[in-house]
């Protein structure tokens, strides 16, 4: 028996490439000041005494110098509603008159025809009825 010859593969010669060093990684870790929060069951000492509550400070107000008058003015929130609310009226009602318009006039061509033509009949009718009918004469019986 004869060995098995075997193609040997000759590989070319590595690259010498330069070392890079790397620092080593740091990380900075999260910090945060820890939020005491109080039992749900917590109630003063004794021997301290309620601090008194001041009341809630006036709503602001407008003076009207001619009606000599003070009116409130309502929060921010309020009047954003109102003016969005009256913008969005107001841009509903420009489109829609805009586009239902035209189809308004007509319909209220078509009807008034249609009005038109029911008013010659009727007349027409009345007309003829007028004329096929025999005057009578109203007479007195005598029984």
């Amino acid at each position: 028996m004869q060995p098995i010859k075997l193609p040997r593969a000759t590989l070319p010669k590595p690259v010498d490439l330069p070392r890079i060093d790397l620092k080593v990684p740091s990380a900075r870790i999260p910090s945060y000041t820890p939020m005491v929060i109080p039992p749900s069951d917590l109630e003063a000492p004794e021997d301290v005494e309620k601090e008194k509550t001041s009341e809630q400070p006036e709503p602001p107000s407008l003076r009207i110098p001619v009606l000599d008058i003070q009116m409130p003015v309502p929060e921010t929130a309020v009047v954003v509603t109102a003016v969005t609310t009256a913008v969005v009226a107001v841009a509903t009602t420009t489109v829609t008159q805009s586009l239902f318009e035209p189809i308004k006039k007509k319909v209220q061509k078509q009807l008034q025809a249609k009005i038109n033509k029911w008013k010659e009949k009727k007349k027409k009718e009345s007309s003829e009825s007028s004329k096929t009918q025999p005057k009578t004469k109203n007479t007195k019986s005598k029984s």
